[in-house]
């Protein structure tokens, strides 16, 4: 079955990335053709070997990507737009699942790597924004709901609890975190109205690419179970969209 359009997904890991990829893929779920960016091309081939194991029809395509670099992701979307296997497809997802961390007692914290970490996660989810929007509207138009327009899209960035508080040593990963969560908020303020959906989620416990004893129990979420949130939530029509959704393992203290 041809995929019914394109996804991207930037921060394509082992776990939470696999599980929205192999969702998304999937011909009797979201039958998109999905584009895989990460930092280490290794990684990606191994995201890609794991899900055909289940799914061998997948359309996946791997861009090793620097979520540092805003030229390493507009390179990568480049690349998406002329790449024989997706060129033909219009952009119907786009989710930003970066995993990035910063442990340090305050005063040892410095302003250049208290403003770096903030530049890579912060500024790779502006980039990314940015260049997601641009192909919604190049690919859908750009009437808005208003005018007759349909959607365009579903743009996710997948939070954590850091991005409504945050523990000691934790400042630069809860003001980055907060920050795209705030990105995403005023995003969805301006953008709702024109036909894109704008979500940001918050992952409030752990999340394993599998289902074992921990999902049944309630202890951890499952990465396939993230992804099917994320694939209802694309599906939502204008008439009711969810912009900030708590996903949770049924024991996770909150």
């Amino acid at each position: 079955m041809a995929p019914s359009g394109l996804a991207v997904l930037i921060g394509a890991g082992p776990n939470t990335g696999t599980g929205i990829a192999r969702i998304l893929s999937h011909p009797s779920h979201g039958n998109l053709a999905v584009a895989l960016l990460a930092r280490r091309p290794d990684a990606l081939k191994d995201v890609v070997s794991t899900i055909r194991k289940f799914s061998p029809d997948a359309v996946l395509e791997t861009f090793p990507t620097d979520v540092s670099s805003a030229d390493s992701i507009k390179k990568a979307f480049r690349e998406i737009k002329s790449h024989k296997n997706l060129q033909n497809l219009k952009l119907q997802m786009a989710v930003y699942s970066v995993k990035h961390s910063s442990k340090k007692p305050f005063m040892e914290e410095t302003r250049n790597d208290f403003l770096e970490s903030l530049d890579t996660y912060v500024g790779g989810a502006f980039t990314f924004a940015q260049e997601s929007l641009g192909r919604f509207f190049e690919d859908h138009g750009e009437t808005s709901l208003a005018e007759g327009g349909a959607k365009k899209g579903t743009l996710i960035f997948t939070g954590t609890l850091g991005a409504l508080r945050c523990s000691a040593q934790f400042a630069s990963y809860g003001a980055g975190r907060a920050s795209v969560r705030q990105l995403a908020q005023t995003l969805a303020r301006e953008m709702s109205e024109k036909g894109v959906h704008v979500v940001h989620t918050i992952a409030n416990g752990g999340i394993a690419d599998e289902d074992g004893d921990d999902q049944k129990l309630g202890k951890k979420m499952s990465a396939d179970a993230v992804g099917e949130t994320y694939l209802w939530l694309h599906q939502q029509k204008p008439c009711l969209w969810t912009h900030e959704l708590d996903m949770r393992p049924a024991c996770e203290k909150f």
